[in-house]
């Protein structure tokens, strides 16, 4: 798992080899102010880059000493100034390179996005670009540094984000700009800084709201590796996707509305959501390695602040807070459901291995035996409509909480410890031997997950996760119709991704004709899985019903390839009915050949 987590945030920095002493200090870019001057329909900015000191955390904490781009005669920043137009605009762009040993190869709307073609510009050169922005949309300019004699490096902190706004459109919306920046120690120990908008929680900036506001964000992912970014209690609709040349506005039947979006490097979101709900929430990297303790600049290999239950200390990296003040009281919850389970730890392998995590129905509370534990929870089957209680019992020998991914709910009943609430009173973590209810409001039928949001890294791994699903009322769950994947995470056997625990599924037998839903999860710490199903290799089809939960629209539910790919946090329903008599398998592998789970669906011939 750490290799796992090595490549992940693994790359070589672009700072120039001998920083000047005398360093100016980077600005944190919030977005809301554009760069420029703005004359007769043409927007003029200059751009320098320098070398400056950045801290990403607090002004007297750790920094970095990196290049970045400044508005000539203003102070650096990070992300880079925000270029936001009519549509319409011409854009003059000139970029003086002052830094000392380091040419910059420049990327982005109006000058290249192709890696393999930069526009390059030589120490102490300048150069100009002009040009149109004919289509609204988000965008994204940057550059390379590129120490002369050396091959070439990336530097995240030199990007920023190009917004064009159609005629008459809104422009209260928010920019937020995700970056990476990353250096491997002389020890081979790695160093990181994850930022969104210039800041790693707990710095990132705090969105305010009121209850019924709806929130419009354009997201950019500056850095090179994907962030499927999750929101918390709400789900968003995806308005539009792109990237730095190029953004695509959905009609209105195609936008999706998700609480998980697997952004692509250097790709854009614009993104509407409902603030409905009151209390405390957070916009997050889902890859447990971005917003661990360890994500923070200068963190010991092992932090133990991994182990903390102060927000400010657990989480770091790419995490931004949203408060939601209320505008009315919260309704009454009457003819509530109560279900009991119990997060206990089962026996390790050998002394090699982590003890396993596992979460079970437990109607009386008891503690269930260890040798019974194995990752993955009990599935969890609750009514859309019927409120239930869930009591949280631990009998882990250290703090827990438990988060309701993707459900719609009381924000104190969420599962951030410290955070997750309002005002004053905030979600605590579950002590040894102590139980938490949590309230749970069911508005919709789908797939969902719960999981832990404490010690993330550790106890994910070891098998603290499981499925939620929400029937319509009346409805019954057959195992038989009902075909759940569960993709998660074995520290304590394997030290590697399972499916349902690791168990290998009997052959099931199907009818031409009848559909059975596939309810597809991924909860691991780090990777991206693949569902399919086959027959004699050949990729059949099925019918896409619900992302993360939620519904597809007639537009969406499409008979499409059946295979998908899902990043961690996202969850993914499809129907599959067999056209004709045969073998086929439904499998989830991990790249091309690494199969994990294969179950074999027998259809016969009458």
């Amino acid at each position: 798992m750490r290799r796992t987590m090595l490549a992940l945030l693994l790359f070589v920095s672009g700072v120039a080899a001998s920083p000047p002493p005398d360093l100016p200090l980077v600005a944190a870019n919030d977005n809301r102010v554009a760069a420029g001057t703005m004359r007769d329909g043409v927007l003029t900015l200059q751009l320098v880059a320098v070398m400056a000191r950045w801290y990403p955390e607090s002004p007297d904490g750790p920094f970095v000493e990196t290049a970045v781009f400044a508005e000539e005669g203003k102070a650096p920043s990070i992300p880079g100034p925000l270029v936001r137009v009519p549509q319409g605009t011409r854009v003059r762009l000139v970029v003086r390179n002052a830094l000392p040993d380091s040419s910059l190869g420049m990327w982005g709307m109006g000058i290249t996005s192709d890696d393999t073609s930069l526009v390059r510009i030589a120490p102490g050169a300048t150069r100009s670009f002009e040009f149109a922005t004919p289509r609204s949309g988000t965008y994204m300019y940057g550059a390379r540094t590129e120490p002369i004699g050396a091959e070439a490096n990336e530097t995240e902190q030199l990007a920023g984000a190009i917004v064009v706004d159609a005629p008459g459109a809104r422009t209260d919306d928010r920019v937020i700009v995700l970056n990476v920046w990353g250096q491997i120690r002389r020890d081979s120990s790695y160093n990181n800084a994850l930022a969104m908008n210039g800041r790693s929680w707990p710095f990132t900036e705090r969105i305010e709201a009121t209850e019924g506001d709806t929130l419009r964000w354009r997201v950019v992912n500056a850095t090179v590796r994907i962030h499927p970014m999750h929101l918390h209690g709400a789900y968003f609709r995806v308005d539009a996707r792109g990237d730095a040349d190029e953004d695509s506005l959905f009609a209105a039947a195609q936008r999706e509305m998700e609480v998980t979006e697997q952004m692509l490097p250097r790709s854009t979101m614009y993104m509407t959501w409902a603030a409905e709900t009151p209390g405390n929430w957070l916009f997050h990297c889902h890859l447990a390695f971005h917003v661990i303790a360890t994500a923070r600049l200068d963190a010991p290999p092992d932090d133990h602040h991994m182990h903390s239950t102060d927000p400010d200390k657990h989480m770091a990296g790419l995490v931004m807070g949203i408060r939601v003040r209320p505008r009315t009281e919260a309704a009454a919850r009457r003819n509530v459901r109560r279900l009991s389970i119990t997060v206990a730890p089962g026996i390790p392998k050998d002394t090699a291995h982590l003890r396993p995590i596992g979460v079970r129905l437990t109607p009386d509370g008891k503690v269930p035996p260890p040798a019974g534990i194995t990752p993955r929870g009990d599935l969890i089957l609750l009514a859309r409509g019927v409120p239930t209680d869930i009591t949280v019992h631990n009998a882990l020998s250290e703090p827990t909480a438990i988060h309701w991914h993707g459900l719609e709910l009381e924000s104190f009943s969420d599962g951030v410890v410290g955070v997750s609430g309002i005002g004053k009173r905030l979600a605590p973590f579950i002590a040894p031997a102590d139980s938490f209810v949590a309230h749970l409001t069911l508005k919709r039928a789908g797939t969902f997950i719960y999981h832990t949001h404490l010690n993330d890294l550790y106890q994910i791994a070891s098998g603290l996760y499981g499925p939620l699903v929400v029937l319509e009322p009346g409805q019954r769950w057959d195992p038989e119709r009902d075909l759940m994947l569960t993709v998660g995470y074995d520290i304590s056997q394997v030290d590697a991704p399972v499916v349902n625990g690791g168990e290998q599924d009997s052959a099931l037998t199907l009818r031409v004709g009848r559909a059975v839903r596939i309810r597809m999860i991924n909860i691991q710490p780090a990777d991206p899985v693949t569902f399919e199903i086959v027959r004699d290799s050949t990729v059949v089809e099925w019918r896409a019903v619900a992302k993360d939960g939620f519904e597809l629209s007639r537009a969406q539910a499409l008979v499409q390839r059946a295979q998908r790919d899902l990043w961690v946090g996202e969850t993914f329903d499809a129907e599959f009915a067999p056209r004709e008599a045969g073998t086929y398998h439904l499998r989830v592998r991990m790249g091309p050949k690494f199969v994990l789970y294969d179950r074999t669906l027998v259809v016969p011939d009458h």
